[in-house]
């Protein structure tokens, strides 16, 4: 099957050969006629399933047939996403699949000033990409309204939910038009998740591209036992290896992303650290030097990590295996991408064993072990509490956990005590 089988336009197939697309993966052969009828959906897809440019193409074909103008403030299509990474990628793909319609497209999202935001939607937007806080700090101040919004598109919809944007997403959706075409996607599923789309659809095509928790093909898995000490020595003993060309390290904590980069750096190994403490600057450039070429390892935290979307990552290296086994999946993910091959190597403390088997157990795969240098008979063998990380010290209960979530993230920048009263 091609593209053009799916009936998309043709200024969108120009912009997709362009591009150098021409095979839709299954999700979009899957979801774009659904799409194109009006269909609400319901899609289940891990990461690098092309899922994005799935509702993008149709979305974009369908508010250029309808030919309406955008007044300023007032988006036709709104996507939600659950980071500023991620909202900056979909993002771009409206600009680089719309590139030869004349569609006005947007991203807000906090952690940056939001005036270039505000002026860009005082120009007037068609699509708007939006996470949650910072959407809403621009609804408060009146500079969006949400009544006629044609298209709602709930990304990453799992991830939204573990980051504690239930209410907010909530309250979104209740300034939405009733009358709506809406899209709801999520890489795996529980009884959450599926209450809120109950409430968020009308009669949804459901479409699932693989069974939950399945990894990617392509990608290879392997997993080094290893002593905690001995991580940073490991670490840079693959490093030495030319075939790790462009490398995803995950780390659980922010101060470890930093510490880990600092120690590759004083190495002479071109690396940056991207997490939530970063400024959006600080974000961006990590990130463009990676995907340029000019950094050779990122080393990021799961959240920080949502919307890392670039091609030929060699390696995902899990420096910390994840407190979550969902997280895994999607750390994985960043590899292997599109058909292409991909490696993931998950280091495994004897503090880190249980959650080594959870997920296995979530996979319903064993990962094979890698012989090397370092290797701790200790963390292959823990068990008990031995094979648990140690508990988390509480967090500081001066904070609401509202603001605990948001601080430098989500609503980050915005300028309450500046709004105009007329916007009101």
């Amino acid at each position: 099957m091609q593209f053009e089988d799916l009936n998309i336009t043709e200024p969108l197939q120009r912009a997709l050969i362009k591009e150098g697309y021409s095979t839709p993966t299954p999700i979009q052969a899957q979801a774009i006629p659904h799409l194109l009828k009006g269909e609400d959906l319901l899609g289940i897809a891990q990461t690098g399933t092309g899922k994005t440019a799935a509702f993008v193409l149709p979305v974009l074909q369908r508010m250029a047939e309808t030919q309406k103008v955008a007044a300023p403030g007032v988006p036709r299509a709104l996507v939600l996403a659950p980071t500023r990474e991620l909202a900056a990628q979909i993002d771009e793909s409206f600009g680089t699949y719309g590139q030869f319609l004349r569609i006005r497209h947007a991203a807000v999202y906090g952690g940056v000033n939001q005036g270039p935001q505000v002026r860009a939607l005082s120009r007037g937007v068609d699509t708007l990409v939006a996470t949650p806080g910072r959407l809403l700090d621009l609804m408060d101040q009146g500079y969006i309204k949400l009544k006629d919004v044609e298209f709602f598109v709930l990304d990453e919809a799992d991830r939204m939910l573990d980051m504690g944007f239930a209410n907010d997403v909530r309250k979104i959706v209740s300034a939405l038009p009733k009358r709506r075409h809406s899209l709801f996607f999520a890489a795996t599923m529980s009884r959450e998740i599926d209450e809120l789309a109950g409430k968020l659809l009308s009669d949804p095509i459901r479409i699932e591209v693989a069974p939950q928790a399945t990894m990617v093909e392509t990608v290879e898995e392997r997993v080094f036992f290893v002593d905690q000490k001995n991580k940073d020595p490991l670490l840079l003993g693959l490093l030495q290896q030319r075939c790790l060309n462009r490398v995803l390290v995950f780390t659980r904590t922010k101060r470890r992303a930093d510490r880990v980069a600092s120690v590759l750096s004083k190495k002479k190994i071109r690396a940056d650290a991207i997490h939530g403490n970063k400024s959006q600057n600080q974000r961006n450039q990590a990130l463009n030097g990676f995907k340029s070429g000019r950094l050779r390892v990122l080393v990021a935290t799961d959240i920080a990590a949502r919307g890392i979307d670039v091609e030929d990552i060699s390696h995902v290296i899990n420096y910390d295996l994840p407190i979550d086994a969902d997280s895994y999946v999607h750390r994985v993910g960043r590899t292997g991408r599109a058909g292409a091959a991909g490696t993931a190597y998950s280091f495994c403390a004897a503090d880190e064993r249980e959650l080594l088997r959870e997920i296995e157990k979530l996979t319903r795969k064993k990962i094979g072990e890698m012989a090397h240098r370092y290797h701790s008979q200790e963390a292959k063998n823990a068990v008990g509490a031995a094979a648990k990380p140690a508990a988390r010290k509480p967090r500081s209960l001066s904070r609401s956990p509202r603001d605990k979530r948001e601080k430098g993230t989500e609503r980050s920048g915005s300028r309450r005590s500046r709004r105009p009263h007329h916007r009101r």
